[in-house]
């Protein structure tokens, strides 16, 4: 019994001095307000949330995750071209180009892609 209290404490020992050890090294010195902002999203954390934002951007980010979307869609042909016959895919691929180019089209004549108005 006496073996294991001292084990405990032992490893309690050293876990709390390594705790201590890297929170005195990492600590940093200098907070610099860019590195500890998030950027991501572009918007201060600190200041308020009801800040407005560009609808451009937000366009832009929508028509990005269309064709993101796509890439995931198009990508599983490859694997399905030995196992079904090529006129099929290669016509479900080319409808389903054709769609998104269509959208892509629709958005350029809408003028939504254009980041200076």
């Amino acid at each position: 019994m006496k073996l294991i209290f001292l084990n405990f404490i032992i490893s309690f020992i050293i876990s709390s001095a390594l705790i201590v050890v890297s929170t005195l090294f990492s600590k940093k010195t200098i907070l610099d307000r860019e590195k500890a902002s998030p950027f991501e999203c572009g918007f201060d954390p600190k200041n308020t949330s009801r800040i407005p934002f560009s609808i451009r951007f937000f366009l832009i980010a929508i028509v990005f995750l269309i064709f993101d979307i796509e890439i995931s869609i198009l990508l599983p042909l490859g694997l399905i071209s030995n196992s079904a016959p090529p006129l099929i895919w290669i016509s479900v691929g080319s409808s389903f180009l054709l769609a998104v180019t269509a959208g892509l089209y629709y958005e350029w004549k809408e003028k939504t892609l254009d980041w200076i108005t």
